[in-house]
């Protein structure tokens, strides 16, 4: 064996069959390049991101490890075959196969269900004495890892910002979720010094700007001060996803601003209150979402959003009504999918129960089409509202509002107009019929 793995984010089909292909990624992941720094110095690394390069299929790599979100299953089963055929050791990992092992297995060599960090090594001694298990799995006791391997990326046409991670998992029961599916509420947090050596590497690669991956940093107000406050002495700009609830803390709004962060994202879901109770999410109140979101906007960081539609409580008033929710709470960049019954979600479960599943060809969910038979519409009427929604939220007119006329536009002229071409990329995407996701 030559000793070299190729390790493969695919990108997903759009709804005419072609692979969605990008100039550049912004949102980089980081499963490959943690996988990457804890391979054995003796094997050889090669990262493979898709949306924006060709796989190589006559690579002499002799493994091929491939990690796949959701939405890209289906190019996911095309690439492990592909390789399988060409005498290749495939190794699939990500939440889809960590849900679904069984079916995982069927595509390739072994599967990896949860986190890789405690098994990867063994995958790789077992490979190299001729002893693949079919899989492997050791759930986290606690979250380290070396740098990761940014040298494999950077020279790819990506963005201007890398991920660092403060904390995986979540202890939350939104019934809809995967990450609730696989940590069951456990919740892990990096060691500070940890998250600021990483932070620290990405300055020293030139990046002035990160990502700040945690699916819950609010949860641990005492751990967010405390980072925040080492973050500033670095002289670097952020983003994050967070609970809408940080904009009841005027406190630690000030303290991430002053620290460098520009922008927030975050899971409100619906604006329906009956949808967030069906959905396991009833800690959150859309009554105080407009409040609450003009407090964090007041603090200087700005609004990004993800919501779904589909819900118990949704009708085709309320889906109309999330445009203009958008617009009034000038969201600069926000982002819609339609609430999906992945299999191993208690939101699975619970439409199978009920016999709601109306499409069950699991390998075509991909969030922008329904699946599920809604309680107050069709799955059609569901399908159309989606797409009514973006071409909605995604007018010239609503664009504009909230990039170039937004009151921050002035203070921040450059980050603005980012947002804009975000805005109009998403637009073009969307005319085309390719949900916008961070891929």
């Amino acid at each position: 064996m030559n000793k070299k793995i190729l390790f493969i984010q695919p990108t997903p089909y759009d709804y005419k069959g072609n692979l969605v292909k990008k100039n550049k990624l912004y949102f980089v992941g980081l499963a490959l390049p943690v996988l990457a720094a804890l391979t054995p110095e003796d094997w050889q690394c090669e990262i493979c991101l898709e949306t924006i390069e060709e796989v190589n299929f006559h690579t002499d790599a002799d493994v091929i490890a491939i990690s796949s979100m959701g939405h890209a299953v289906m190019r996911t089963i095309e690439i492990a075959k592909e390789f399988k055929k060409r005498g290749k050791i495939v190794i699939l990992g990500g939440y889809m196969v960590s849900l679904m092992p069984e079916e995982g297995k069927k595509y390739c060599d072994a599967v990896v269900i949860g986190d890789g960090e405690g098994v990867w090594r063994t995958v790789l001694e077992d490979i190299e004495k001729g002893e693949l298990k079919d899989f492997y799995e050791k759930p986290l006791t606690k979250l380290e890892y070396p740098l990761p391997r940014f040298d494999l990326i950077i020279n790819k046409n990506i963005g201007d910002f890398l991920p660092v991670q403060a904390g995986r998992g979540c202890p939350n029961t939104c019934s809809f979720c995967s990450v609730y599916c696989l940590y069951k509420t456990k919740y892990y947090r990096r060691s500070i010094e940890e998250v600021i050596r990483d932070i620290k590497h990405i300055k020293s690669l030139g990046f002035n700007k990160f990502l700040l991956l945690d699916d819950n940093i609010l949860s641990d107000r005492a751990y967010m001060i405390e980072l925040c406050k080492e973050i500033k002495k670095l002289n670097m700009s952020w983003l994050s996803q967070c609970s809408v609830k940080i904009g009841e803390d005027d406190e630690l709004l000030k303290i991430a601003a002053e620290s460098g962060c520009t922008a927030l994202s975050f899971g409100l879901e619906s604006v329906s209150k009956e949808s967030l109770d069906s959905m396991q999410k009833s800690w959150a109140d859309p009554n105080e979402y407009g409040r609450l979101l003009k407090n964090i906007s007041r603090h200087g960081i700005d609004l990004s959003t993800e919501m779904v539609v589909g819900a118990d409580g949704d009708t085709l008033e309320s889906i109309k009504a999330t445009a203009k929710f958008i617009e009034d709470n000038k969201i600069v960049v926000p982002r819609f999918y339609i609430l999906t019954p992945i299999p191993g979600t208690v939101f699975y479960k619970e439409m199978e129960r009920k016999n709601r599943i109306y499409n069950k060809n699991i390998y075509s969910y991909n969030g922008t089409e329904a699946v599920h038979i809604p309680k107050n519409m069709t799955p059609e009427e569901l399908t159309k509202a989606y797409w009514d929604l973006y071409n909605e939220v995604f007018t010239l007119k609503s664009i504009f509002n909230r990039t170039l006329f937004n009151k921050e536009f002035l203070k921040k002229p450059f980050l603005y107009m980012f947002y804009l071409g975000i805005n109009l990329f998403y637009r073009y995407q969307i005319k085309q019929r390719i949900t916008p996701n961070i891929i």
